[in-house]
């Protein structure tokens, strides 16, 4: 059973900078991050697979960067220009079962979690 565990999230002013580390127990193809606000759904935030094609939903296109070191068994998230609007929790996610990837639906496996606040 994979495990995640993420780290990197905290306070930031608006156009700083965070850097999201997520750690598998084990190695998975497909991960991607979410993110959930207050009384809002968890969207997807983006998504790589094991090719290293990634893909980021429109808001973050440009400003965030989706990388992952399968060495470390590490999936990373570098959030720049942040926004009032990206405040969420953030969470990593694996055990991808098919389907649109951006969609929380499509991972069976999640982190706990780490908060992202900008202001």
């Amino acid at each position: 059973h994979v495990q995640l565990v993420e780290s990197g999230g905290g306070s930031v002013q608006a156009g700083g900078s965070l850097r999201l580390s997520c750690v598998a127990s084990t190695y998975t193809p497909c991960m991607g991050w979410f993110r959930q606000a207050p009384q809002k759904e968890r969207e997807g935030v983006a998504h790589t697979d094991q090719n290293g094609n990634t893909t980021y939903i429109d808001s973050v296109q440009g400003r965030f960067t989706i990388s992952r070191d399968n060495a470390k068994r590490s999936l990373y998230l570098q959030m720049n220009s942040l926004r009032l609007e990206d405040t969420a929790m953030y969470y990593c996610a694996a055990g991808y079962r098919g389907g649109d990837a951006s969609r929380a639906g499509s991972f069976d496996i999640w982190g706990q979690g780490t908060q992202v606040t900008v202001s």
